[in-house]
């Protein structure tokens, strides 16, 4: 869906970069293009990307060593270097450094393109990587004023000492803390925008993926995070008029007008837009340019 709305608003005159997120990496292969971290172009006006996050949260983690070296005691990097490869593996990491390259993507591709697609992850590492903003800018804030102390910490005592002075004003770490948040605040700013962004759902009607969605909803909610629209995929075309219809077929067909009567109820605040099922895997920009997303692009972020 998420290649289908980005080559849906490219051929609406939108150009379009489509990131995934998603470490299953599946939108190469449902585009049918090999893709990296860096944008190719897929079709006219459309450009997509693959980011890996364990490759993300490596890369971060030697750009923070090499930070540290810069500013750290010689003979205290080895412990240093040991504390931050415990780091890399504990939980959220990955989604840090996820959402670190995510608010590159913002601040690099943003002035190329007209429309920035994220194909996420599934919903709970999507949530928690929505809500790094705001939790990620009080703790890197709760760092900046620990290091101003302790600079001026050592200010004072090299004063008293008679030996140089630390400039506050060049400390690589200060520095790097207080550049990360302000890419935060910036990236925060763009997320809770509702004339720039829009999170949609893909849901299907079955009774797990919709109390899954609403309760994503609500978590969205909180953190300010505006829905742009609800899909609802998979939706069983109407019977053809024929006699006879397979047994089973008709039990699916009544389960699914229930549940899609649910997600009128509890997420009709927003769009619904359904879209049939496919009588074969689309695969390949043509075959997904041809499934109808009733406007999604308009609709959602005009």
């Amino acid at each position: 869906m998420a290649a289908v709305a980005a080559l849906d608003m490219a051929a609406r005159g939108r150009r379009t970069l489509l990131v995934s997120t998603d470490p299953a990496h599946s939108t190469g292969d449902v585009l049918q293009a090999a893709l990296g971290d860096r944008p190719r172009r897929v079709a006219g006006g459309c450009w997509a990307m693959e980011v890996d996050p364990e490759r993300e949260a490596d890369r971060y983690i030697e750009a923070v060593k090499s930070r540290v070296e810069s500013a750290a005691p010689p003979r205290l990097l080895g412990e240093v270097y040991r504390q931050i490869d415990i780091a890399r593996v504990s939980p959220g990491a990955v989604e840090s450094a996820l959402f670190d390259r995510f608010t590159r993507i913002l601040e690099e591709e943003g002035e190329d393109y007209d429309r920035i697609v994220f194909d996420t992850a599934p919903t709970g590492q999507t949530l928690r990587l929505l809500s790094l903003p705001e939790l990620m800018t009080t703790w890197i804030g709760g760092l900046i004023k620990r290091r101003r102390k302790v600079g001026a910490l050592s200010r004072m005592w090299k004063n008293v000492a008679g030996s140089e002075a630390t400039d506050l004003e060049h400390d690589p770490l200060l520095g790097a803390l207080e550049e990360r948040r302000d890419r935060f605040r910036a990236a925060r700013r763009i997320l809770t925008d509702p004339r720039r962004t829009a999170f949609v759902f893909v849901v299907i009607p079955e009774r797990l993926p919709i109390w899954e969605t609403e309760k994503a909803v609500e978590a969205l909610s909180k953190h300010g995070v505006p829905v742009g629209a609800i899909v609802v995929n998979l939706v069983l075309p109407g019977r053809d008029g024929g006699a006879g219809e397979d047994p089973f077929l008709a039990a699916r067909r009544e389960r699914q007008a229930v549940y899609l009567a649910r997600i009128s109820q509890t997420l009709g605040d927003w769009p619904v837009l359904r879209v049939a099922l496919q009588d074969s895997d689309p695969v390949g920009v043509d075959a997904l340019g041809r499934i109808p997303v009733l406007d999604i692009t308009e609709e959602v972020v005009r």
